[in-house]
């Protein structure tokens, strides 16, 4: 298994404002960067997405691939990479603890690996700039909709 990388963000909201961003995979094409699509493909029980596809592009690389979610209340979300072409796994989590002051930290763990072959450096410095990039937007995104 890949090593996982771990970074954390504080934002001004409670952990079901931000996890209903998370959670509205329709919206990511308008502040989630890279992301042109993301379609649900299958909801669970309690109507959160449970396997979602996703179109990527970053420019050099572009992928179509799906992922499959777990849904732990507004605390936690895990997924798994089902389907993908350049990715041979993906599995990450957004873990949301309540501050006194009510903010709220985001911790975003990702582990990935490529089909084609990366310097270990250079994909540790990728995964570093990918969980920066979504942590930030997605801060934005949620302090935008608080506005």
């Amino acid at each position: 298994m890949p090593e996982q990388s771990t970074q954390s963000i504080t934002i001004a909201a409670d952990p079901a404002e931000i996890m209903s961003v998370i959670a509205d995979f329709d919206n990511y094409p308008t502040w989630a960067g890279s992301v042109k699509r993301a379609e649900v493909v299958e909801a669970g029980p309690d109507g959160r997405a449970k396997r979602v596809e996703f179109w990527l592009d970053a420019g050099i690389v572009q992928e179509l691939y799906q992922l499959r979610y777990e849904w732990s209340g507004d605390s936690r979300v895990d997924w798994e990479l089902v389907a993908g072409e350049m990715m041979r796994f993906q599995r990450g989590s957004y873990t949301l603890a309540r501050r006194s002051d009510g903010a709220t930290d985001v911790t975003y763990s990702l582990a990935v690996d490529l089909a084609m072959p990366m310097l270990g450096q250079l994909k540790k410095k990728a995964e570093r700039v990918v969980m920066d990039q979504a942590l930030r937007e997605l801060k934005k995104r949620v302090e935008r909709l608080r506005a």
